[in-house]
């Protein structure tokens, strides 16, 4: 089974990446490969229409690419999204509901929902961010249960004495120096929990 990630964006590769070598001793290009998008973005009305070139946010795209993923034997679609402020049980129901509705789709398929940003995974383990980190502000983060819905990358670039206003595009950094040290079995975060719980399985039902 080859596994096909998708992400919303670049600031999500490289802690992925690194959870999947790590956890599971998986190799990209041979076990897996990633795929980031620009963005979020939203279903579209109508799952069985054309994607629209520009609008390239993952939920846009994402029932024509797994209409596509259908003819790929042996492959296994894993999607990743950050809740954001949504609910991030209706918003998972929306993905099934769409992928059932698909008269062509991949037989394996995986929705997992980073609560509240993929950045909660980081702040939930502050030890982590102190191992990557030895200066960061930890105590602020500690003092945050995991998954919470705070603002999580905002909270981890103040942690790290940035101003959130003017590093956004440090996220994939963070991320890189972070991921190495992050508590995998169990994760402290449960989005990050369910996410390698949800790997797992899906590995064993290939062997």
């Amino acid at each position: 089974m080859f596994f096909y990630i998708l992400v919303e964006g670049s600031s999500d590769v490289p802690g992925v990446r690194k959870i999947l070598k790590r956890c599971f001793g998986l190799k990209e290009k041979r076990d897996f490969r990633i795929h980031p998008h620009q963005g979020k973005g939203q279903l579209p009305k109508d799952p069985f229409a054309p994607p629209n070139r520009r609008h390239r946010g993952l939920l846009c795209q994402l029932p024509a690419k797994l209409r596509a993923f259908a003819s790929w034997k042996r492959a296994c679609v894993v999607v990743l999204l950050d809740a954001d402020r949504e609910d991030c049980r209706e918003l998972k129901q929306s993905l099934v509901v769409m992928y059932e509705s698909l008269d062509y789709k991949p037989a394996c398929v995986l929705f997992r929902i980073a609560v509240e940003e993929i950045e909660s995974w980081w702040i939930a383990d502050p030890a982590a961010v102190k191992a990557a980190y030895p200066l960061a502000h930890v105590h602020r983060l500690e003092a945050i249960p995991p998954d919470s819905v705070v603002g999580a990358w905002e909270e981890l670039s103040m942690a790290l004495g940035r101003d959130p206003e003017r590093s956004r595009r440090e996220k994939k950094v963070w991320a890189k120096r972070i991921a190495p040290h992050v508590a995998l079995k169990p994760a402290k975060s449960p989005s990050l929990r369910a996410f390698v719980e949800g790997m797992a399985r899906l590995i064993r039902e290939c062997r």
